[in-house]
């Protein structure tokens, strides 16, 4: 779509400034200053406030180091020292960048590359922390809350009560110690049955080691056999002791100490002992005895005794399982219970068939759990109550959700859609695709660039809608999209209650269609409750300036060339706008042949033909041409305007006395045809002027070039050290 114009605000004449004169800012809305900032000397800008604010312009403007610099400077004066121009970093000036304007702007999100690289498509959810963005609202919260204090005398017991954290520690503890193999006995990789090896050495020292006893059954016997071991391999250096230095060492008993120990297993089975040890009291005596006599035994492990282990390890695991069980009740531990008062009963301690774990000791502790339960249990209606509103609240939340997403993929041409399901005590967003429903796992390698960016749009919409900051920016966000979805990602973004609409938006961009859509064209009612605000932004070295854009001033291509053929007063100028209209219309008879002929600077109108061929026009065609040119433009003469452009001082002073780049460029054209090797310039350089802003014939719409200048200020800056 073409580069909407817009309409000057009175009558111009070449030399005025468009962007001179602006409307007052409304008293409630932001005018915020940014000075020094990258390529900014200076910007002035406004926001309305709780609006949608369009900021158009070229690229390389300094759109988004505007948002940076709003960004940063939430965060401090310090942070925007990373905008700091070059050319001020070297040289110690004491300039620095500021802004201004914005201290009430506390809380930024942005959306951009950065945000989708980051935030989207993480490997097992659709969007990083699904829950806090669609789930976790305030009556959500609220929810949980009502039935978490239901729980709370009963989490108490856990959150205040050590004792009972070194239990479940010491009891976690001797379960890891002793894995079991699919047949349900005691494994032999296991930590535990490789201490047992070395129990019963531990208990009956081997007499040719008696003297060693003090240091194996030490409070650390693996740290002196690790100790002892090291030692051992200095003994063949000499006859003396490498540990005292005296004479005659016994080297077989020394050696004999490594042969007899495993550091390792000698460090698990002192690790068990003391486990075992501070689990006395919850163990019956007669089954603390038989483990006792197990991890002191000479023998190997007896199939009785693996049964016994087993057993007992199953024990500790199903009272660890109803602690964990117990720690952890809450909404989520419930939301999926077919029966929650079944749950609730089932979450109750049966010590009677732990018959190992029945003692005095574990029986406080479960008997004081059991009774807070019992409590509990006493409000299981309220309790199935609460949990079946949070489930009613959390579905609808769930559908709403889907259902909002989902219809904008489908209005936008997707055929993706999005499921949030629960996991685990949390929820994720997953995403499928129409002709194979599943969790696609690698949802960027699926998606092209473009759906990849429509796709995060929307999710950001609902994650500013869920945190609610002071401003958000979007940086260039639908200009890479075609015109159907531009206009489904602007109408999701901003149209409706659960919109961004109410939110203080700042929108870059470098594509006028966003402007066309919201403010001239029949859909720009769709966005009057976002009560948009649209402005150009222009920079002139360093210097960025913003002007108003209203309905009026989106005009058709036809009326800017009218209008400013109109208003022009140099009658090249007048020719520059009126070959541009035939252009547009594609009414390319002899008056085009003719203008185009004096802006190539031909000494005889001509036509030129399909291989580029020039054939001078007829005299009779010739001044039919230029009888209709002069219904237009009354002053039109050839010859003369031809003596006028094939003057370089005439040029120069033509270029000098517009204002307007676009102007500027074409009568730089015209020098360019009347001396092509003569103002140098590099090939980058002359393709621009050659291709850029010259015939737009795609464009319906646009902005005025004379009043919004969009042609860039190194073009303009280039264009006159060449001429001059």
């Amino acid at each position: 779509m073409p580069c909407p114009v817009v309409r000057a605000y009175g009558t111009m004449t070449p030399s005025a400034d468009p962007l001179a004169q602006q409307p007052s800012p409304q008293s409630h809305d932001f005018v915020i200053s940014i000075r020094n900032c990258n390529s900014i000397a200076e910007a002035d800008i406004t926001l309305r406030r709780g609006a949608l604010n369009i900021k158009y312009g070229p690229n390389g403007i300094g759109k988004s180091t505007i948002a940076r610099a709003l960004v940063l400077n939430t965060r401090g004066k310090d942070a925007l020292q990373e905008l700091l121009p070059f050319k001020h970093r070297l040289a110690n000036r004491g300039i620095e960048p500021t802004v201004v304007g914005a201290e009430d702007i506390e809380t930024v999100l942005v959306f951009d590359e950065t945000y989708v690289s980051q935030f989207v498509f993480q490997p097992d959810e659709v969007v990083k922390d699904s829950f806090e963005i669609f789930i976790n609202t305030p009556e959500y919260r609220a929810g949980v809350e009502e039935l978490e204090a239901i729980f709370d005398d009963l989490k108490r017991m856990f959150v205040e009560n050590e004792t009972l954290d070194e239990v479940i520690a010491g009891f976690t503890e001797l379960r890891n110690a002793f894995t079991l193999t699919k047949a349900g006995g005691i494994a032999k990789t296991s930590k535990g049955f490789k201490a047992l090896g070395v129990g019963g050495k531990l208990a009956t020292i081997p007499k040719p080691l008696l003297g060693y006893e003090e240091f194996l059954r030490g409070d650390d016997p693996a740290g002196w056999l690790s100790w002892q071991s090291r030692g051992k391999g200095y003994l063949e250096m000499s006859d003396n002791c490498p540990f005292c230095s005296v004479s005659n060492v016994d080297k077989e008993t020394a050696v004999y100490v490594s042969r007899e120990y495993e550091s390792a297993a000698v460090k698990n089975m002192n690790s068990l002992r003391l486990v075992i040890d501070k689990l006395a009291g919850f163990f019956v005596p007669e089954r603390l005895e038989q483990l006792r006599k197990i991890t002191t035994s000479l023998e190997e492990l007896s199939p009785e005794q693996d049964q016994f282990l087993a057993g007992l390890r199953g024990q500790v695991e199903t009272l660890l399982e109803k602690f964990t069980a117990l720690k952890r009740v809450s909404f989520a531990s419930l939301r999926d219970e077919p029966d929650v008062e079944k749950a609730m009963r089932n979450l109750k301690i049966d010590l009677e068939l732990l018959d190992a774990l029945n003692s005095e000791g574990t029986k406080s502790v479960v008997g004081d759990m059991n009774d807070r339960l019992d409590n509990v249990g006493q409000r299981i209606t309220e309790i199935k109550k609460r949990v079946g509103v949070q489930k009613t609240q959390v579905a609808k939340s769930i559908a709403r959700n889907q259902q909002e997403i989902n219809e904008y993929l489908r209005s936008a041409g997707y055929k993706y859609s999005v499921r949030i399901e629960s996991s685990g005590d949390t929820y994720r967003m997953i995403l499928e695709h129409q002709d194979a429903p599943g969790h696609l796992e690698a949802a960027s390698s699926h998606l092209s660039y473009g759906e990849r960016n429509a796709f995060a749009m929307v999710l950001f919409m609902h994650q500013v809608r869920r945190e609610a900051p002071d401003l958000v920016v979007l940086d260039d966000p639908v200009s890479s999209f075609d015109k159907t979805k531009k206009f489904a990602i602007l109408h999701k973004l901003f149209h409706g209650q659960q919109s961004l609409r109410d939110f203080t938006t700042l929108l870059l961009t470098h594509d006028i269609e966003p402007a066309i859509d919201i403010v001239r064209t029949a859909t720009s009612g769709q966005f009057l409750a976002a009560t948009p605000a649209v402005h150009f932004l222009r920079s002139r070295e360093g210097t960025v300036q913003e002007k108003l854009i209203e309905a009026d001033d989106i005009m058709t291509f036809s009326q800017v060339c009218n209008d400013n053929i109109a208003s022009a007063a140099d009658p090249v100028i007048k020719c520059i706008y009126l070959r541009r209209l035939y252009e547009v219309h594609g009414d390319l008879a002899a008056e085009y042949d003719v203008l185009s002929s004096l802006l190539h600077v031909r000494d005889e109108p001509a036509a030129k033909g399909i291989n580029g061929q020039l054939s001078p026009l007829s005299e009779e065609t010739c001044e039919r041409a230029v009888s209709n040119i002069r219904a237009v433009i009354p002053e039109f003469d050839y010859s003369g305007l031809l003596a006028e452009v094939k003057n370089p001082g005439a040029l120069r002073a033509k270029f000098a006395s517009t204002d307007v780049g676009y102007e500027k460029i074409q009568i730089f054209r015209i020098a360019s045809a009347l001396d092509p090797g003569g103002l140098g310039g590099d090939p980058a350089f002359k393709k621009f002027v050659n291709e850029s802003y010259h015939i737009e014939n795609e464009y319906v719409m646009q902005l005025n070039p004379r009043d919004f200048d969009a042609v860039p200020d190194h073009v303009v800056q280039a264009c006159q050290a060449l001429l001059a």
